[in-house]
């Protein structure tokens, strides 16, 4: 029997057990009765995100799809257990379809288009243009994403400094700015700001209320970087130039497939047909399906009008993002059980996390949570660590960008700046860590890296706390 003939019958199996679950109907899943354990397989994905690479490389590359299907099982079957069938596969079409979908097609449509943008020519690493290469990256992260903007200079930036004898540095300051703080101004830009947008928040939001911090933490980053590179080099000698051929932008247009996405995220976010289709529970707007929909198309069609040898040119490879698919799919399966106890307040089980966060006039505390999602962002990741106290903090977008834009505002800049503390606080970061070290690079190991970004970095993140000039709580202090 061919493959296509044993799909058919599985295909019929799968949509008459779906239309049988109402049958199972049990009581709706309650996070107020919940205990503190229900997080474990959360933690556990999350820990095994953390470690897994680090200690057990080889196993991890081979089988870390499994280990997140794992993680999710062992979250899906206690609710089916304890709930009803009915009520499991309900959670988990929602974190599916609500959560889950959309996340991935942007990240699947930045990472294909901007794989497609090619700079080729002789590029010498001088302080001045290392520090153009950084800038621009800062500049267009919140356009084509942490992650395209990483995968179109991260190659032109080894090139320009392979002939310098420490270039180190160069890298460190690449993940922070390229992979991380360039993303705070849009949802394009770090996956955290897109799942706020997911949640209602307005597209324009991150631009009109963290610029300012932004642009403070960007400017000092760039112009502490000019200063070590230029006594860098004048220790090493100036890079040598790797010939004389003029710098070109090949594959442009992607460029204007990058355009097209950001019209489609725009339209989609002021379109409202108010057309939904109800499956299982979960309400599936029309304009969400008609923009994955799209977002898929404009990636399709990067393939076909893209040159094969422009992302050759650029190691462009299908595992990163195949690695990031996989293991959000476990992650927002494995975060039902944490969100619906987030949900239930003062009567969950995280309710002493909702203390630390609540000073003592009731009103949310801005500053802790700027550091506890920073913190557990670099820990962690920073998509779900931003989703988990975004619910924390009412989890209501007209709320969080009225009278509570602070507290938004200290949750989405702990949650895109600390990311850069850890290799595994965004998903660039480990991509331009390996791709710098399959080069000849001498990157930091894990907790080196952190010693790096936190010598760097948390003397900004101070600044952020404490002065007026740069407030966590913007605008307000």
């Amino acid at each position: 029997m061919t493959a296509t003939a044993l799909r058919l019958p599985a295909l019929v199996a799968l949509l008459i057990f779906a239309s049988s679950l109402e049958a199972f109907a049990a009581p709706s899943f309650d996070g107020a009765a919940l205990g503190w354990y229900w997080a474990l397989p959360f933690a556990g994905i999350l820990l095994s995100i953390a470690t897994g690479p680090l200690f057990f490389p080889k196993f991890w590359h081979r089988h870390y799809g499994k280990i997140a299907a794992g993680w999710a099982a062992l979250t899906l079957i206690p609710i089916a257990l304890t709930s009803g069938i009915y009520a499991a596969f309900a959670a988990f079409v929602h974190a599916a379809l609500a959560e889950y979908l959309s996340f991935i097609v942007l990240l699947f449509a930045l990472y294909t288009v901007a794989g497609g943008v090619l700079i080729t020519g002789s590029i010498r690493g001088t302080p001045a243009t290392n520090t153009g290469i950084l800038a621009l990256g800062t500049s267009v992260a919140s356009i084509v994403g942490t992650t395209g903007a990483a995968m179109i200079l991260i190659r032109p930036l080894l090139r320009a400094n392979k002939s310098r004898k420490r270039n180190t540095h160069v890298f460190v300051f690449f993940i922070i700015l390229v992979a991380n703080v360039g993303g705070a101004l849009s949802p394009l830009g770090d996956p955290p700001l897109f799942v706020g947008f997911l949640r209602g928040i307005d597209f324009f939001w991150p631009v009109k209320n963290l610029w300012m911090q932004t642009a403070i933490v960007s400017l000092i980053l760039l112009t502490a970087f000019l200063v070590l590179d230029t006594w860098v080099s004048r220790r090493d000698g100036m890079a040598k130039s790797a010939g004389d051929k003029p710098v070109k932008i090949r594959g442009t247009v992607n460029l204007l497939l990058i355009a097209l996405i950001i019209a489609t995220i725009l339209v989609s976010a002021s379109w409202r047909p108010g057309i939904e289709f109800d499956i299982f529970g979960t309400k599936v707007a029309l304009q969400s399906l008609a923009r994955d929909g799209t977002l898929v198309g404009i990636a399709l069609l990067s393939l076909w009008l893209t040159p094969d040898e422009h992302r050759a040119g650029n190691g462009f490879t299908w595992e990163p993002i195949k690695e990031v698919a996989k293991l959000f799919a476990g992650i927002f399966v494995a975060i039902i059980p944490v969100l619906a106890m987030l949900q239930a307040g003062k009567d969950g089980a995280f309710a002493w996390l909702l203390s630390a966060v609540t000073a003592r006039d009731g009103l949310p505390h801005e500053v802790a949570y700027f550091w506890l999602t920073g913190i557990l962002s670099a820990l962690l990741d920073n998509a779900p660590t931003y989703l988990v106290f975004f619910e924390l903090a009412s989890g209501d977008p007209k709320q969080l960008m009225g009278p509570l834009t602070g507290t938004l505002a200290a949750i989405s800049l702990g949650a895109v700046f600390m990311g850069a503390l850890t290799y595994i606080g965004n998903a660039p970061n480990f991509m331009v860590y390996a791709i710098a070290t399959e080069n000849g690079i001498k990157m930091p190991s894990f907790f080196g890296y952190a010693l790096w970004a936190s010598a760097i970095l948390i003397p900004l993140f101070l600044l952020l706390t404490f002065l007026p000039i740069a407030p966590v709580i913007a605008p307000y202090w």
